[in-house]
């Protein structure tokens, strides 16, 4: 089974649309799914080691650019960030379905790993808003 199911996507969609909505000057240089696993990365580094949260955000990259091929020039840097080697380009459609990609991969993950009930409450804990009444019975199905 696929970790990312249709939940996780939605989920994942739900916190671009977040991120974007809530875009900072200083923070437009970074895309949404830059912005998502930046937010991820201090309570997963804490929980699994910076070591730990570097090969999780690896292993999204990884699954993501077989279906994004938009993702082929970002990179983990050695502290778990993600950077843009190329040139930063518009955000086409391919990019944006590259960043929902990205983002539900590592979320899929996290539900592998640490199971759903972990998963939604660190999500709950960075994005409160986040729409889980909804998903919750259509999760319980899934995962």
């Amino acid at each position: 089974m696929s970790p990312v199911t249709p939940v996780i996507q939605n989920l994942a969609l739900w916190l671009l649309a977040q991120e974007v909505s809530a875009g900072k000057p200083s923070e437009m240089n970074m895309c949404a799914a830059f912005r998502v696993c930046e937010k991820l990365r201090q309570p997963l580094s804490t929980l699994a080691g910076a070591t730990g949260y570097r090969s999780l955000i690896s292993r999204a990259l990884t699954l993501a650019k077989k279906e994004a091929p938009s993702l082929g020039e970002v990179q983990v840097k050695e502290d778990g960030s993600l950077e843009r080697t190329g040139a930063i380009e518009l955000m086409d459609e391919a990019a944006k379905k590259g960043e929902a990609l990205l983002v539900a991969q590592l979320l899929g993950l996290l539900v592998t790993f640490i199971g759903q009930a972990l998963t939604l409450g660190l999500v709950r804990d960075l994005w409160p808003d986040a729409p889980f009444e909804d998903m919750n019975a259509e999760t319980e199905k899934e995962l």
